[in-house]
């Protein structure tokens, strides 16, 4: 047994001298140099009492140290478990609760709260980005080489939390052959080579950032832009000597706000990837009106990593989150029962990418993974006569009204199309004779844009019963550190609002 995810990422750069990372201070480390540091790392684990099996919670910043934290959890079989860096005390005490980890890694400045939630039951270590923190000076002490540790394709390499916006965190459990078997399909799609040279402005506790943009570029051997964070200018800057781009749509929106953003800019640029949230088609066709390239929108989530992906040549429609993910199948169903093409139901995956289940939710585990292996993802969607998916919403953002099903991105699309208007999200609230009301907030260009105009130019597109009871004027939507709109905020927000005072 040998360690396959260890084995493709890491070991074959270990004489590769060629510029791995290159950080916002210009410092620049090598393929083989990581490598080293990697193994230190792994060192550093093992002396810290981490076992193969055992959890290792990273709550730190984007650093160099971070990513070779990462790798160093690969080669000695330990779980790696990556958490958002704006998660409160209680929200990292039930995820350590849960996990039960051998390690917590944290940043210097939350070391003090991070101590006293791990009570002295877990050893807690620090990164820091200066190098001072407690892991990163035990590392430096460490041998550059590790015997790395045999893991099965099975074994668990990561553990993932979903989001919490409804009910207990769940934390999946992703195996060597989940992460190593998606890296080798999007690589191979994306056709990403060492010639490559990818912008990493995203986040890295994050499946999108981590798992895709960072194996996919280990396991082709580009080189990586690593910012600490989005920054518009640092981009501006980066887009003419980079060949790729992986972002969220926000992204999107703010370059396309700079008038900076044009053809010449872009014209070394290979591939813009959009996901982690819908890209408005409006974005979509202003980007490609405005540089010539047409953005990639792909769909994935926690659990399976991605699913299906636009094609790198092929038409990549707006609106659209292209075909299954070769290796990776994908069917539309209601109650269970296979959907015909183009009728609207759940979307289920199946393939190496879908995770191994719930971590200590056997129960959690069962209702979400079928037994002919296919895992229902919990969003809505439909299939083209050629196999491309288009995604409807979330089955929990689904509104019934009077018995009638009104998903809320045909609705939000109708507004967003209206002069004026930069983005909508619709939802439902409560109603006492209809089960559920049609909410919209919208955020407007123009701030002479009124409700009553919104509703008079949109909604003679659709049928009633699907015509919002009350526009939201706003002038941001609530989202998460990925940009996805969260709805179940606006459902809390306005679900105590009386629905006589509805029009």
């Amino acid at each position: 047994m040998t360690n396959a995810l260890y084995n493709a990422l890491f070991a074959p750069h270990a004489d590769n001298h060629a510029v791995f990372l290159i950080a916002d201070d210009g410092a620049q480390i090598t393929y083989a140099d990581f490598v080293a540091r990697v193994a230190q790392m792994a060192h550093a684990l093992t002396d810290a009492g981490v076992r193969p099996g055992d959890r290792v919670v990273v709550q730190a910043p984007k650093l160099v140290d971070s990513n070779a934290l990462y790798g160093a959890a690969v080669q000695i079989g330990a779980v790696y478990l990556p958490l958002n860096t704006a998660y409160t005390q209680s929200e990292l005490s039930y995820f350590v609760d849960d996990a039960q980890p051998t390690l917590v890694v944290c940043a210097v400045d939350s070391l003090a709260e991070v101590a006293l939630i791990c009570d002295g039951k877990v050893k807690v270590m620090t990164l820091a980005a200066d190098g001072t923190g407690t892991l990163s000076s035990s590392a430096d002490t460490c041998a550059s080489q590790y015997p790395t540790i045999a893991r099965g394709p099975d074994d668990l390499a990561a553990l993932l939390y979903t989001s919490g916006t409804t009910g207990r965190s769940k934390g999946a459990m992703m195996s060597q052959k989940n992460l190593l078997s998606n890296a080798e399909s999007l690589t191979d799609l994306w056709q990403i080579t060492k010639q490559d040279r990818l912008i990493h402005a995203l986040p890295i506790f994050h499946t999108h950032g981590l798992f895709v943009a960072l194996n996919t570029a280990l396991l082709a051997g580009a080189q990586v832009r690593f910012m600490a964070a989005f920054d518009l200018d640092r981009i501006i800057a980066d887009l003419p000597v980079s060949t790729l781009l992986m972002g969220v749509p926000t992204f999107y929106t703010r370059l396309l706000s700079d008038g900076r953003l044009n053809k010449d800019l872009t014209k070394n640029m290979r591939l813009f990837i959009s996901g982690s949230a819908p890209l408005l088609a409006e974005t979509h066709n202003a980007f490609a009106n405005r540089t010539g390239h047409r953005i990639l929108e792909r769909y994935g989530m926690t659990e399976t990593g991605m699913i299906t992906s636009n094609p790198y040549d092929g038409e990549r429609l707006a609106g659209t989150v292209g075909y299954a993910l070769p290796g990776t199948e994908v069917r539309i169903t209601e109650e269970g029962r296979p959907e015909a093409r183009g009728q609207i139901g759940m979307i289920e995956v199946r393939g190496d990418n879908v995770f191994q289940g719930y971590w200590q939710m056997p129960a959690k585990t069962a209702e979400e993974l079928r037994d002919d292996g296919f895992f229902i993802t919990g969003d809505l969607g439909v299939q083209s006569d050629d196999g491309r998916i288009s995604i409807v919403g979330r089955q929990k953002d689904l509104i019934i009204a009077g018995g009638y099903n009104i998903y809320p991105k045909e609705v939000e699309e109708v507004i967003n199309d209206i002069d004026g208007v930069l983005e909508s999200a619709v939802f439902g609230v409560p109603h006492p004779d209809f089960g559920e009301s049609v909410l919209a907030a919208v955020v407007v260009e123009d701030e002479g844009l009124s409700s009553e105009e919104i509703a008079g130019l949109g909604m003679p597109k659709l049928a009633r019963f699907k015509h919002p009871r009350h526009y939201i004027l706003t002038d941001a939507l609530p989202r998460n550190t990925m940009g996805k709109v969260q709805k179940n905020v606006l459902r809390e927000r306005y679900a105590g609002q009386s629905t006589s005072a509805l029009p």
